[in-house]
C-alpha cells in the first residue's frame, strides 16, 4: 500500500519513454514507455517485424527479442544492415559465405541485445530467458519484443471463442510482465482478413481477435508501393492512453523503407 507521495518512489522507471528515433510517431504523441504493453498489428509482409527491429537496434538500449517468426540468419542480416547502413543482401552473402569478420566487432558492442529463436515459446520459456538476462546483466531489458504474439504457445483450444480468450489472456500476461520488469513489452500481431493486404488504413476494429482492451498503445501499419518499387510504411496510433489516437486508422505517420539498409526514415505526419 502506497500513499500518493510514496508512489513517486514506487514507480521506479515505469512511465519513462524509450529513446526511439521515429519523429513522425513522436509528433503523434506516440511513446514506448517502460512498464507498459503495446501491440503493433499489420498484414503479412507489411513490415511490422521491420518496425520492431528498427526500434530494437535504433534505440541502442538493453533489448530481448523473442523472434518466433524469423530465424537467426534473417534477423542477423537485417540487424547488421540497420546498424551499419550496408546493403542487407551483401550482409547476408557475407554471413552465408562465412565471411562475416568485418561485422564481428561492431556486433559484439551490442552485447545487451539478446534474441531467442524458438518457434513456439511458452510463457515459461519467456520467463526463464528474462530471468537469465537479469542474472547475467543485473537488470531486465528495457524493451522486450514478442514477434508474434500468436506464436506463443499458451496451450489454447482451436475454436474461435477460446482463441480470443487465449489472446486476451496473453495480453494480460504481457502487461503484467511489463509491470514486473519495468520494460516496454511490444508484441506483434495480425489483422482481420479484409485488411490482410496491408494497402489501406487499418482501424482498431481490424486487429485480429478484438484484443484492444489491455494494451496501452496499439499501432496498425499499412504500406504504399510506388512505381519505382519503393515502399512507404504508414503507422497509425489507433489506441493511445498517453496521447493522440484515431481509432479509424486514418491519421498516421509515414516512413520511407530504405530497401538496402532496411532503415525506416521519416517522411511526414498527417496530424
Amino acid at each position: 500500500m502506497y500513499s500518493l507521495a510514496q508512489s513517486v518512489l514506487a514507480k521506479g522507471a515505469a512511465g519513462e519513454p524509450l529513446p526511439h528515433r521515429l519523429e513522425g510517431l513522436r509528433k503523434l504523441e506516440v511513446e514506448f514507455r517502460r512498464g507498459e504493453f503495446s501491440l503493433a498489428a499489420a498484414g503479412p509482409g507489411t513490415g511490422k517485424s521491420l518496425l520492431a527491429l528498427n526500434l530494437a537496434v535504433g534505440m541502442n538500449i538493453p533489448v530481448f527479442y523473442f523472434s518466433a517468426d524469423s530465424g537467426a540468419a534473417t534477423q542477423l542480416s537485417r540487424a547488421t544492415a540497420m546498424i551499419t547502413g550496408k546493403d542487407v543482401k551483401e550482409v547476408k552473402r557475407a554471413l552465408i559465405g562465412d565471411d562475416f569478420e568485418e561485422y564481428a566487432d561492431l556486433l559484439a558492442e551490442r552485447w545487451w541485445t539478446r534474441l531467442h529463436y524458438g518457434a513456439r515459446p511458452t510463457p515459461a520459456d519467456i520467463e526463464l530467458n528474462l530471468s537469465c538476462y537479469f542474472e547475467v546483466f543485473g537488470c531486465y531489458p528495457w524493451l522486450i519484443v514478442v514477434d508474434n504474439i500468436t506464436n506463443v504457445d499458451s496451450g489454447s483450444a482451436d475454436d474461435a471463442e477460446h482463441f480470443t480468450f487465449s489472446l486476451e489472456a496473453l495480453c494480460e500476461y504481457m502487461a503484467d510482465m511489463a509491470r514486473e520488469t519495468r520494460a516496454h513489452v511490444l508484441a506483434l500481431h495480425h489483422v482481420t482478413g479484409e485488411h490482410s493486404d496491408g494497402l489501406k488504413p487499418i482501424p482498431l476494429s481490424g486487429v485480429k481477435g478484438k484484443i484492444g482492451r489491455v494494451p496501452s498503445l496499439i499501432l496498425t501499419i499499412f504500406k504504399e508501393i510506388d512505381g519505382m518499387d519503393g515502399r512507404v510504411l504508414h503507422i497509425s496510433p489507433v489506441k493511445n492512453r498517453e496521447g493522440f489516437e484515431d481509432s479509424s486508422g486514418e491519421t498516421y505517420a509515414s516512413f520511407d523503407l530504405n530497401k538496402s539498409s532496411l532503415r525506416l526514415e521519416d517522411v511526414l505526419s498527417t496530424f
